[in-house]
């Protein structure tokens, strides 16, 4: 790698993980073989002087970057260093396999918004369905940051669902509705942060058609009784979502007898 700002060309190597005082004392020598400069982060205070000891007994010009800064915290904090690395046993795992199961499931929520992607519903945890405005979007982040792969397909009247949707675990499908006079402010709301102007407005909110969408999601739930259907009306994210994963791990008990009705919530 080149360093900069330097005209002439230079590289550079970055050794990671360095934890043992053996490998440590072969790079310095390395080091002094090619008449190279040692930088070094060590945040075990042990290492970080064997590293300077053996940079002065051979001769290697050598910089600490990270020890006067631990050093300051230390003082500023009154406490003194752990000595231990991210990884060293002892010491609190923040990257765990539950992190990167979340960052996992955080990807595929916000890939699978909106019905897009039909054809990966069926890898999906959860899937939830309703007209537009029903909270589909956020509740899909807030779920999927528990680690749950969420997908969410909008009901658009006069669009057929995907096909895809009817071939998952009913248990994985959730119906959200809501009532309509709580959907009609909602959608009055948006449209007029939209700068929406009347007329569209009246197409997005109005009485009538806010009445028939939510008709037709009905007859859809209808004919699905394996779903289970939840009210969001007034109810924050956080309700929902909590109402939404205890049906799913209910049902995914084997031994729990889930009776094929539909269900509302």
């Amino acid at each position: 790698m080149d360093i900069l700002p330097f005209n002439e060309c230079h590289f550079c190597d970055f050794l990671l993980l360095v934890e043992d005082e053996e490998k440590l004392i072969e790079i310095i020598k390395q080091a002094a073989k090619q008449k190279a400069m040692c930088f070094y982060t060590l945040a075990n205070p042990s290492m970080s002087k064997s590293a300077k000891e053996a940079c002065d007994l051979l001769g290697v010009l050598s910089v600490d970057i990270l020890g006067p800064i631990i050093q300051g915290i230390a003082s500023h904090l009154g406490v003194s260093p752990s000595g231990l690395t991210r990884g060293a046993a002892g010491r609190v795992k923040t990257l765990n396999d539950a992190y990167f199961k979340r960052i996992e499931a955080i990807e595929f929520t916000i890939k699978q918004d909106d019905g897009t992607l039909p054809e990966n519903l069926g890898k999906a945890d959860i899937i939830l369905v309703g007209v537009s405005r029903t909270g589909k979007t956020p509740l899909s982040t807030y779920i999927a940051q528990k680690g749950y792969k969420v997908a969410n397909v909008p009901f658009v009247m006069g669009v057929e669902p995907p096909k895809t949707l009817f071939d998952v675990e009913p248990r994985k499908v959730f119906g959200l509705k809501i009532q309509l006079v709580v959907l009609q402010a909602i959608r009055r709301t948006r449209a007029k942060t939209l700068g929406v102007d009347t007329v569209g407005e009246n197409r997005y909110s109005g009485f009538d058609l806010v009445r028939k969408e939510l008709d037709f999601a009905a007859k859809i739930y209808a004919k699905n009784p394996g779903w289970a259907v939840i009210d969001v009306t007034n109810k924050a994210i956080e309700e929902t979502a909590a109402v939404i994963l205890r049906l799913y791990h209910d049902g995914s008990d084997s031994s729990t007898s889930v009776p094929c009705i539909s269900k509302r919530f």
